[in-house]
């Protein structure tokens, strides 16, 4: 009997110390620490305030009458959440706040002081989704039970004290165009609060983002202003970061920051689990070009993951960590007149407490500029207003008043010419030194770099521990610009790869990277990366048949797809019908993985089938569209055994016309309406048997 007591005694003990673990996680284990480590971030306030999930707390700490939320996936809706607080705060007196949205708890909104205000600026992601950072807060809002702090139900409108402004960032080549901002604003009228101005959305497809959010603030501004009594003044810059020159200490110091994303990696010792802060150095196993002409480029890489804990599953994207191009980071310094000063280290502080330092320091303006700061991005109209002040003559002032405030003439001098913020500076000053422009102001009007993501081509099923791209060296020449516009990423990917075949000194199109990394540590070629999950997946069950589009590099996720199907087929399983929409220029220049084709072939036997566009080489333009026209009776029949319909590419042009493209076949095939047929396709969409992976 003493031995079961004993026994006893030890359950109860370890049940005990379970139940206390799973309480206290978060609070003295498993707890997050910040991504910079013993950056300024940490030293600058926001840490300590950042304990506190409760934004009405967090308001009333740091005096604040104004907190501008965004959901962002790739740093727009987060720059355009900065500059709509920072324009609150110089024109009205706001006291404004920007805040992620993953930071906050929500269930307290019906406690938001009807004198204060929430901005909710919005992306929406993939087919109607919200961003990552958004996810909770969108279940949470959107709940038919949602419930808050004092317990009145929807019905009861429990945030009628809540005043709100919204704004979408969007896409119309997806069928969910701006569905955040716009579900969201229903979700929150339904529960009672009241939107000052008009939900505004921006619309990426169209191109026309930056003059959508322009045209919307103005009348918004003027609906908040008359709502919340606030008059008007003279907009004076303010900085948001205090930067301070260290002219005693040395760049070489191990404890400045030469580009490494966090502590870990500063101290060489970088660690899991890699994510968007937090990359993963990993070397590229092997990398080959897939054209053969010299003008143009498409580069096939294998980049080895193991040991990292990194693992993917056949469909998802892998992210790359850029590098700005050295030419570019020349020019940015010697038009600021920091060409001297680049090995300068400064600090960078929030003179906030509220303010997030967008990359750790101590640093130099270098590492700044050339790991953290989009220099290669399209000029906000916004930000050219906001440094004419700063002009280095009255002549140049006019002119930079005249681009800020005439969008016609800015498309015309500026978007037009593919001109990036450096090489619009150095165009109207003739090269004169901008020495007054304060580096605070380009740290808050140019976006963090952001990682750019590539589906991903090879199956995990093939090679866990290797992750293969398909990447075109992007080069966008508008006639008469005198730019032409060089994908940041794609570029220094092919300089890696020269790299990795010899070259000792590898210089694209004369951009120079930094190859081997701050401190040598991407030394031996290697990149930063991490994986991001997708929807995008092949049907659990291998014997459904399955019918893909993807023209040109769009094939990438669908070369793997059919590499999965291969290896299924050689282990012995039913695989069902694979069938390939592949387009691209000619047969001899551009037809990438012609000779793995063949071998798929060999495996799958009839189950594979591909279908080629050649667009340039007979007397017509041939593309997918047509060669699915030409196929439409063994498509349809497919379709009708229930085959998974996907699409890879260009979400613009090619993905809309393949969807409605898709109705039409159908319609004719069975006979019926086109508007029944539509109907179809869209309950293909809400099934997945229909999906997309596409970009504009």
């Amino acid at each position: 009997m003493a031995q079961l007591d004993t026994l006893d005694i030890v359950v109860l003990a370890a049940l005990l110390l379970g139940t206390v673990a799973y309480f206290t996680k978060g609070t003295y284990w498993a707890v997050y620490t910040d991504p910079y480590g013993s950056s300024l971030a940490n030293s600058n306030g926001s840490t300590k305030a950042g304990k506190s999930r409760n934004i009405i707390e967090k308001m009333e700490e740091s005096d604040k009458n104004c907190v501008v939320f965004y959901g962002s996936q790739t740093g727009t809706a987060e720059d355009y959440a900065s500059r709509l607080a920072k324009e609150g705060h110089s024109r009205f007196g706001l006291k404004t706040m920007v805040a992620d949205l993953e930071d906050y708890d929500y269930d307290n909104l019906d406690k938001f002081p009807d004198d204060k205000l929430a901005v909710f600026v919005l992306a929406t992601y993939g087919e109607g989704e919200p961003t990552d950072n958004a996810v909770e807060f969108y279940e949470f809002i959107g709940s038919e039970d949602v419930s808050f702090s004092e317990g009145a139900s929807a019905e009861e409108q429990p945030l009628s004290n809540l005043h709100y402004v919204a704004f979408g960032l969007g896409n119309n080549t997806y069928e969910h165009y701006n569905s955040m901002v716009r579900n969201v604003d229903k979700y929150l009228t339904r529960l009672g609060a009241k939107r000052l101005g008009a939900a505004g959305e921006g619309d990426d497809g169209a191109g026309t983002m930056e003059e959508d959010f322009l045209a919307w603030k103005e009348p918004m501004w003027t609906a908040v202003a008359e709502t919340m009594g606030l008059e008007e003044r003279e907009a004076v810059y303010e900085p948001v970061f205090k930067i301070t020159e260290r002219t005693d200490m040395d760049a070489d110091e191990d404890h400045v920051y030469l580009g490494e994303p966090n502590k870990n990696h500063l101290e060489g010792a970088q660690k899991g689990p890699y994510n968007v802060n937090n990359p993963f150095i990993a070397p590229i196993a092997d990398s080959k070009e897939l054209f053969t002409v010299k003008d143009r480029n498409c580069l096939h890489m294998e980049i080895n993951i193991a040991g990292s804990n990194l693992s993917y599953t056949t469909g998802d994207h892998i992210a790359i960590w850029p590098t700005n191009a050295g030419k570019e980071v020349d020019r940015f310094l010697s038009i600021l007149g920091l060409g001297s000063k680049r090995h300068t280290v400064i600090e960078v502080k929030g003179l906030d407490a509220t303010a997030k330092v967008p990359f750790p320091s101590p640093t130099t303006y270098d590492a700044a500029i050339r790991y953290h700061m989009e220099i290669c991005a399209p000029v906000s109209r916004q930000l050219v207003s906001n440094i004419a002040q700063f002009a280095p003559s009255e002549d140049v002032k006019n002119e930079m008043a005249k681009l800020g405030s005439d969008k016609d003439y800015f498309h015309e001098k500026v978007i037009d010419n593919n001109l990036n913020l450096a090489q619009l500076l150095e165009s109207l000053s003739k090269g004169e030194p901008w020495t007054k422009v304060p580096f605070s102001l380009m740290i808050e009007g140019l976006v963090k770099i952001q990682p750019r993501y590539y589906s991903i081509s090879s199956s995990s099923h093939v090679q866990k521990d290797k992750i293969a791209i398909t990447a075109v060296v992007e080069s966008l020449h508008k006639p008469n610009a005198p730019h032409v516009l060089k994908g940041v990423t794609t570029n220094y990917l092919l300089a890696l790869k020269q790299k990795q075949h010899g070259d000792p000194n590898p210089d694209p199109h004369g951009l120079n990277y930094a190859l081997t990394g701050p401190r040598n540590k991407y030394d031996g070629v290697h990149v930063p990366v991490h994986v991001r999950h997708s929807n995008f997946k092949l049907p659990s069950d291998p014997s459904k048949p399955i019918i893909m589009v993807g023209p040109g590099t769009g094939v990438a996720p669908f070369r793997a797809f059919v590499q999965e199907r291969a290896a299924q087929a050689k282990a012995g399983q039913t695989v069902g019908k694979t069938v390939l929409f592949f387009g691209c220029r000619r047969k001899d220049e551009d037809f990438i993985y012609q000779d793995e084709w063949e071998q798929y072939k060999e495996a799958l036997g009839e189950n594979f089938i591909l279908h080629v566009a050649f667009s340039r080489d007979g007397p017509k333009k041939v593309y997918v569209q047509h060669k699915m026209e030409e196929y439409a009776e063994e498509l349809d029949k497919l379709l009708q055994q229930k085959a998974y319909f996907y699409v890879c590419g260009d979400a613009a042009n090619m993905a809309r016309e393949v969807n409605v493209l898709l109705g039409k076949i159908i319609s004719k095939q069975r006979g019926i309406p086109e508007s029944k047929a539509e109907e179809i396709v869209k309950a293909m969409r809400a099934s997945n048997q229909y999906q997309e992976d596409v970009w504009s």
